[in-house]
């Protein structure tokens, strides 16, 4: 059904989501929707599949008698989900530390962790912090600003897709009107990047459907979608899996469409994804926001700078955006308030 966007009905959807884990910051499990998020998407089976690669051993994870720390990631199909595990690896074996990495919807959903202390660290989105720490841009922090957010450390940008398939006849961000578009799972910052973005584009009349990308894929592989947004670093892992069988296209967001794109917040930068990726024969110029790692004002000054240090001590040790992590680049785009312990060791 196609129908103009409301933006009011958009607030209040994503407001009942995002509401459901914040509301009081206490307690309280991860539901089982589908988020994507900085192309992290995840489904109750994924999250399963998830929780049992995810570190088992007893209470000392095996080391020790060491403190646990739960780090929650997105989705088994993106990018947060293996640079979460290489993490883990090199904090293990820097620190005392065992590192429980979990598969989540991503940035929504980990603030709602951080904010409840059910997770000790999160990778996020920095508008999507940004939105938290002050309370505004989505309905679930309207009112309800995440006190206790605290950034560590920007990664590496979160480049915005918008994929389509060769013979869907979208070229152009103008063919995005009048056709069927996933802009994300209710709720994610996905969706948040969405419908700025195809506000800002002029887009106001299309059919929304709402899935994650694991989903979203198949829509497009039946034809049952024209486009999908999703947001991550490239290569997106989901991404390349689709279009291992089908004709991908990244539609452009260049020229006046860009400008206007970063006219419509502050979070958004320029990007583009090279030729090869995803098979494109032709780079394709888009914008991005920023991956970041987040915790909570709770986490003690030394547990954070240790864990801090043994990421941006032993880059060289990662295989994943390593063209991007670095000491020297950790507080581009820091959007919200540094916690002091990696503030003790950025200097």
């Amino acid at each position: 059904m196609t129908r103009k966007l409301d933006r009011r009905q958009f607030i209040a959807a994503t407001g009942a989501v995002g509401l459901a884990g914040l509301a009081g910051c206490t307690g309280g499990g991860d539901g089982e929707e589908t988020t994507t998020e900085g192309g992290e998407e995840t489904t109750a089976a994924e999250e399963t599949t998830a929780a049992e690669e995810t570190t088992t051993e007893g209470d000392d994870g095996g080391n020790g008698g060491s403190a646990r720390l739960s780090w929650h990631a997105g989705g088994t199909g993106g990018t947060y989900f293996p640079l979460s595990n290489e993490f883990k690896s090199v904090i293990e074996s820097d620190t005392d530390f065992t590192i429980q990495v979990q598969s989540t919807g991503a940035s929504v959903e980990n603030v709602g962790s951080l904010a409840r202390g059910d997770a000790d660290f999160a990778l996020i989105q920095n508008d999507v912090a940004y939105f938290a720490r002050n309370g505004e841009g989505i309905e679930a922090f309207q009112g309800n600003a995440v006190e206790n957010l605290r950034g560590v450390a920007t990664l590496y940008p979160e480049t915005i897709h918008i994929v389509t398939l060769a013979d869907t006849g979208i070229e152009t961000t103008g063919d995005l009107s009048g056709a069927t578009i996933n802009t994300g799972d209710l709720g994610s910052g996905t969706q948040v990047n969405a419908n700025q973005i195809l506000e800002a584009l002029g887009i106001t009349d299309y059919n929304e459907q709402n899935t994650g990308f694991s989903q979203a894929s198949d829509q497009l592989k039946n034809g049952d979608i024209d486009a999908a947004f999703v947001v991550g670093g490239w290569p997106v892992g989901a991404i390349e899996e689709l279009a291992a069988t089908e004709d991908v296209r990244i539609v452009p967001v260049e020229g006046d469409d860009r400008e206007a794109v970063k006219g419509a917040a502050p979070f958004y930068a320029d990007d583009e994804v090279p030729a090869g990726t995803y098979g494109l024969e032709n780079p394709a110029p888009t914008v991005s926001v920023q991956a970041m790692i987040a915790t909570n004002a709770e986490q003690s000054d030394a547990t954070v700078e240790a864990v801090t240090a043994a990421i941006f001590d032993n880059v060289d040790q990662l295989t994943i955006k390593t063209d991007f992590i670095s000491a020297e680049s950790a507080q581009d785009g820091m959007s919200i308030e540094l916690h002091p312990g990696a503030q003790a060791y950025f200097g």
